[in-house]
């Protein structure tokens, strides 16, 4: 005798003992467990249900659909590419103008959104027509491609290198205020002074100037660049005066 949750006593039944060959009977209803065979599908059909005519043609649907993804990756690797060339300059490897004033509205909004500072350097070599006069436009190609790679060198790889056009360049630095962008922008010109550029063993008689403003949420782009243009040239303009005086 047990004692239930109830409190009251309950009775336990005697257990009935059955026999194998009933317990066989009990079973006997139940079918038995289904053979798996291991076969190919496709599309979740065995390939036994197919006709030898079906199976062609979906090898050769396949065969279509796999050539048709391939296709598809190499025309997308080609997007990349010509986008990549359409935003390079036509003989330097850093932005083209339109590039760079795409790049400048993307900072922009980030600093419009984000509060954050950065800042914008116009730049412009001086003495750059002497090279072209005195040595020719390869000398000039010349230079212009190692300046570039100055440049590029001389900044972050979240930075923006690109030319403006002609001896003209840009530089955007993110996350940099006007007093930090001043401080590097200064060095490029000592560092030009210091590390002249030669072409075939003469000396490049090139320096630069540079205009350096904030870039501010409302301002337009390009106007930004006018506003670091102008800038450059005042700067240009003193060192004109100092070096005639």
């Amino acid at each position: 005798m047990k004692i239930g949750p109830t409190g009251r006593p309950t009775v336990t039944a005697p257990t009935r003992k059955t026999s194998p060959s009933a317990a066989s009977a009990a079973y006997s209803g139940v079918s038995a467990p289904r053979q798996i065979q291991d076969t190919s599908s496709v599309m979740g059909i065995p390939e036994t249900e197919f006709t030898p005519k079906v199976k062609e043609a979906i090898m050769t649907l396949m065969a279509e659909v796999d050539n048709l993804r391939q296709n598809i990756e190499g025309l997308n690797k080609r997007l990349e590419e010509a986008e990549r060339l359409a935003d390079q300059d036509a003989l330097l490897p850093i932005y083209n103008r339109r590039a760079f004033v795409r790049e400048l509205t993307r900072i922009q909004a980030s600093v419009e959104r984000y509060g954050e500072h950065a800042s914008l350097i116009y730049i412009d070599l001086n003495g750059f027509k002497g090279v072209n006069d005195n040595f020719g436009h390869q000398a000039g190609d010349y230079v212009l491609g190692e300046f570039a790679n100055r440049l590029v060198r001389s900044v972050r790889e979240t930075d923006v290198v690109g030319r403006l056009g002609g001896d003209e360049f840009g530089l955007i630095l993110s996350q940099t205020t006007v007093d930090s962008a001043m401080v590097l922008a200064s060095r490029l010109p000592q560092h030009l002074e210091a590390n002249p550029i030669f072409w075939e063993g003469q000396k490049m008689d090139v320096g630069m100037a540079y205009g350096v403003v904030a870039i501010e949420a409302g301002v337009h782009p390009e106007e930004a660049l006018t506003e670091a243009d102008s800038k450059m040239y005042a700067q240009k303009k003193i060192s004109k005066q100092q070096r005639e005086s």
